[in-house]
C-alpha cells in the first residue's frame, strides 16, 4: 500500500496521497479508526448508543446537552476555521491545542526507537518533549547566525527523519523565518519528510503565513492555535492544517473527543465575522503595545539587544548573566513574571516579556526603568 516516492517535479502534480503513505508508520496505514458512538452514527432524536447520563445533571442545566458526547470534529468548527484561515473544510483537524497536534503529528507519523524529528533550535521546546516522549529521536539543526533555517545543514537530514519543525514567528525569539528557505525545505523534503511550519503567533503577522502553499506541497504540515491572539489559552483548542490525507491519517490516533462541545461553542463564537473585526483591533493595540515597549528596552544602556518582533512578546538581550539574573529576580519579588530564556541554544543573557494589557505592562515599565544594576 506504500505509494512510490516521485522526484520533486513529479510529486507536486500527483495525488496528495503519493509520498504521504510512504511516511506514515506502516501500522496506522492499516487501522481502523475507533469509532466512536457520535462519530459512527449521526442524526436521530433518541440516543442510546454512547452510555451516556439521561438528562442534563443539576450542574450543567443551563447549558445544553452537556450530557452528551460531543462530535469527533464539530463540523461548525471546522468550518468556521477554515473560512478563517481560507482553506477547505477537509483540510482542518481541530486539536487540543497545538501541543496535541505535535503529538498526534510525531503519533502517527514516527515509529518508536526508530524514527527521528527534526528541530531548529532556539525554537519550541515541545518538539522535542513530545518526540521523547514517544521514543522518537531528535536531531538538532540550530539557526544559523541571522536565526534563520540553515539550509544545507538541513540537506544532510533528507531521508533520516519523518518530520521537521519550523516555528515561523519563531518562539522565543520572534523572527520570521524566511519563507523562501521554508520553501527550499519543502522541496528538498518531498516524499521524504513532513515539514510542519508552526504558526501559533501568525495572527500577528498573516501576511507570512505559508498557508497558500497547501495546495502546492502535500507534506506541509501547519499548525494554528486561538491560544495567542484570539486571547483564549485557557480554552485548548488548536488546528491542524494539511492536505486531507495527512489529516485523514492523524484522524486514526487523536482521541475520539478532542474538543468538548462547551470549547467548540466558545471558538465558534471567536470565529464569527464581528468578533474577528475586535481580533483586529486588539492585535492593532497588542502591536502598539509592542513598540513602546521595545523603544524602553532599547534606551536602556545596560540592554545590549532587543530582538526584532513579530509575536505578542519580545526576547532582550542583557550585557551580562548578572545583570540577567538580577532583572529576573526583582522582577519576580515585585510580582511580575518574566521569561528568562538563557538556558536556549545562542540566548545567553536574554530575557522575554509577553505583551499583555496595558496596566500589566505600565507596571513592568515602572520597574524596568527603576532597575539599576549592581556593579
Amino acid at each position: 500500500m506504500t505509494a512510490e516516492i516521485l522526484n520533486p517535479q513529479e510529486q507536486k502534480g500527483a495525488n496528495a496521497d503519493d509520498g504521504i503513505l510512504s511516511l506514515v508508520r506502516t501500522d496506522v496505514i492499516d487501522m481502523v479508526a475507533y469509532q466512536s458512538a457520535r462519530r459512527e452514527q449521526s442524526g436521530g432524536n433518541v440516543w442510546l448508543n454512547a452510555n451516556e447520563q439521561g438528562g442534563n445533571n443539576v450542574y450543567t442545566q443551563a447549558i445544553e446537552q452537556l450530557n452528551r458526547y460531543p462530535d469527533f470534529q464539530p463540523s461548525a468548527l471546522i468550518q468556521a476555521y477554515a473560512d478563517y484561515a481560507k482553506v477547505q473544510s477537509r483540510q482542518v483537524l481541530a486539536t487540543r491545542g497545538a501541543d496535541e497536534a505535535i503529538e498526534v503529528l510525531i503519533r502517527t507519523f514516527c515509529e518508536p526507537n526508530k524514527d527521528s524529528i527534526v528541530i531548529c533550535p532556539p525554537t519550541y521546546g515541545m518538539y522535542a518533549i513530545s518526540a521523547k516522549g514517544h521514543l522518537t529521536n531528535v536531531k538538532t539543526v540550530p539557526l544559523n547566525r541571522e536565526r534563520q533555517l540553515d539550509i544545507a545543514a538541513l540537506a544532510t537530514q533528507i531521508g533520516s527523519c519523518k518530520l521537521v519543525f519550523i516555528c515561523s514567528p519563531n518562539n522565543p525569539t520572534g523572527d520570521l523565518i524566511n519563507q523562501n528557505d521554508i520553501i527550499s525545505t519543502l522541496d528538498m523534503f518531498l516524499g521524504k519528510a513532513l515539514v510542519v511550519v508552526d504558526e501559533a503567533y501568525i495572527d500577528y503577522c498573516p501576511e507570512a503565513s505559508c498557508v497558500e502553499l497547501l495546495e502546492k506541497y502535500p507534506n506541509l504540515v501547519i499548525l494554528r492555535t486561538l491560544s495567542k491572539a484570539f486571547g483564549l489559552a485557557g480554552l485548548r483548542c488548536g488546528f491542524a492544517l494539511a492536505n486531507s490525507t495527512v489529516i485523514e491519517l492523524m484522524s486514526k490516533i487523536i482521541a475520539p473527543y478532542p474538543i468538548a462541545k462547551p470549547v467548540a461553542d466558545i471558538a465558534c463564537s471567536a470565529l464569527a465575522s464581528d468578533a474577528t473585526l475586535l481580533l483586529k483591533r486588539q492585535i492593532k493595540q497588542t502591536i502598539t503595545l509592542r513598540q513602546d515597549i521595545a523603544e524602553t528596552l532599547a534606551r536602556l544602556p545596560w540592554v545590549e539587544n532587543v530582538f526584532p518582533a513579530n509575536a505578542n512578546f519580545i526576547l532582550f538581550r542583557v550585557m551580562n548573566i548578572k545583570i540577567c539574573e538580577q532583572l529576573f529576580s526583582e522582577m519576580s519579588r515585585n510580582g511580575v513574571l518574566i521569561r528568562n530564556q538563557s538556558k536556549q541554544l545562542t540566548l545567553e543573557n536574554c530575557l522575554r516579556v509577553s505583551i499583555g494589557s496595558a496596566d500589566e505592562l505600565a507596571e513592568f515599565k515602572r520597574l524596568l526603568t527603576g532597575f539599576v544594576p549592581d556593579n
